[in-house]
């Protein structure tokens, strides 16, 4: 499945929010994703995705939080929600907020031969099923929408 851009945005009528927002502020250091996923797992599991659901919201995780600490400025923060569609299906919404851009890539990134590194917004797209950035002058907001079964 291949997710589709939501135009409107993270917070749209597309994505109904519930008060199980769960907040996690990152290091700015290679070990933020192996922390987000640690962090991420048992709540995920406490929300009730199967273990399909799961392995697909921690790489959707990983992906989006290795691209906040490696390309952008801090602070990077993870939010995580448990969402349902309009006709009642159960999702969860990821969201990884950064200082927008940086101006020179990360000390992996920067270490990497080109095509070492590059295919976490194909990984993120193929897993959700909607994806999305938000920028403003001071930060980038990258989420994206997962099945949770």
């Amino acid at each position: 499945m291949s997710a589709t851009p939501c135009p409107t945005g993270p917070h749209s009528a597309q994505a109904q929010e519930t008060h199980d927002e769960h907040v996690l502020p990152l290091a700015d250091h290679a070990t933020a994703p192996a922390t987000a996923r640690h962090d991420a797992r048992p709540l995920l599991t406490s929300w009730g995705l199967d273990e399909d659901a799961v392995y697909d919201a921690l790489l959707v995780i990983s992906e989006l939080v290795t691209n906040a600490v490696e390309h952008a400025l801090p602070p990077a923060v993870l939010h995580l929600r448990p969402t349902t569609t309009a006709d009642g299906h159960p999702t969860v919404h990821i969201d990884v907020t950064d200082g927008g851009p940086a101006p020179h890539p990360g000390p992996w990134a920067a270490s990497c031969d080109h095509d070492e590194h590059g295919r976490g917004h194909t990984v993120v797209t193929a897993l959700a099923t909607h994806t999305g950035t938000h920028t403003t002058p001071t930060t980038t907001d990258h989420w994206a929408t997962i099945n949770t079964h």
